[in-house]
């Protein structure tokens, strides 16, 4: 269970501000169908994040070792700095106009955008901590969703709302401990 909500968790708050939750905003408002948003939304990200996780837990496989926790450990509190720097959603990241219709203009767009993102990278160093591809995923996933649904349903309201910054700082901050807490567990101390 730690692994689907640390998980949910990291890639919930690491999304808030991200460019993949400004496309769907962006999807939602040119397409104004926010089912087939959604779907495509879940789609994409579960496959992408399912391929991390994978990547993740079998490079953690091939090199289970105390230098390599340390390497996660390192990777997350990485993380936690890359957090604190605000994504810009620049035009040519904007979907075209969709002949594909809202579902696969989604699908695909949110998958080429997620590649190398911070949040599929942070689904990676997930996938190498836990044991489970499958619960790393399915919580990378539902993270994912609870950013972007309500990103789709409601937003440029969400935005005006919500300081994007302590959200960042707060993710910064999750990222941070759980780097912590793998550094502490690598080396073998107290509450590691």
């Amino acid at each position: 269970m730690d692994a689907i909500l640390t998980s949910t968790a990291v890639v919930a708050l690491a999304e808030i501000g991200d460019k993949t939750m400004l496309l769907a905003i962006v999807l939602a408002a040119r397409f104004r169908a926010p089912v087939p948003i959604i779907l495509g939304i879940f789609v994409a990200t579960l496959a992408n994040h399912g391929i991390a996780a994978f990547l993740g837990h079998t490079i953690a496989g091939l090199l289970d070792g105390q230098w390599f926790r340390y390497a996660v450990g390192i990777g997350f509190v990485a993380m936690a700095a890359w957090t604190l720097i605000p994504d810009k959603f620049e035009e040519d990241d904007e979907p075209k106009p969709g002949r594909f219709g809202a579902f696969l203009t989604t699908t695909i767009a949110f998958f080429l955008v997620e590649i190398g993102d911070k949040t599929q990278v942070a689904t990676i160093a997930l996938g190498a901590q836990f044991e489970s591809v499958l619960r790393v995923a399915l919580g990378t996933t539902l993270g994912m969703m609870l950013a972007n649904v309500p990103a789709v349903c409601f937003g440029n309201a969400i935005i005006e709302r919500i300081s994007l910054k302590s959200v960042r700082i707060v993710a910064a901050l999750l990222f941070l401990a759980i780097g912590l807490w793998v550094i502490a567990e690598a080396a073998g101390l107290p509450g590691g």
